[in-house]
């Protein structure tokens, strides 16, 4: 899976950066952790900043467009991202499930 990056805008205010990539693939269109992990690879980030919001693939390509936004931190990604957008990234819910188990 090769990821080239389209378009990058930072937004200081929300301390994340907007990114847009495109995916070539040569098997079925990737799954969005794995599309999260090659990504936050690819930027030098840690996979907890990294929430990638969409993926497009077109019918029979071997190219998928997405758009992901990276924070300056997890806490950063915690405080303002919509709890369903964390949980499709995986992000804190093994901290949630950890609390779980110990209550």
């Amino acid at each position: 899976m090769d990821i080239e990056i389209l378009d990058e805008e930072k937004n200081s205010l929300l301390h994340r950066t907007d990114v847009t990539f495109e995916v070539t693939h040569d098997d079925a269109s990737p799954s969005r952790l794995s599309v999260r992990d090659s990504l936050a690879a690819t930027l030098d980030q840690d996979s907890d900043q990294v929430v990638v919001h969409k993926l497009d693939t077109k019918f029979g390509m071997r190219t998928t467009v997405g758009y992901a936004k990276v924070y300056d931190s997890p806490e950063d990604a915690a405080e303002i991202e919509a709890e369903h957008m964390l949980e499709r990234n995986k992000i804190g819910v093994e901290d949630a499930e950890e609390a779980e188990v110990s209550e």
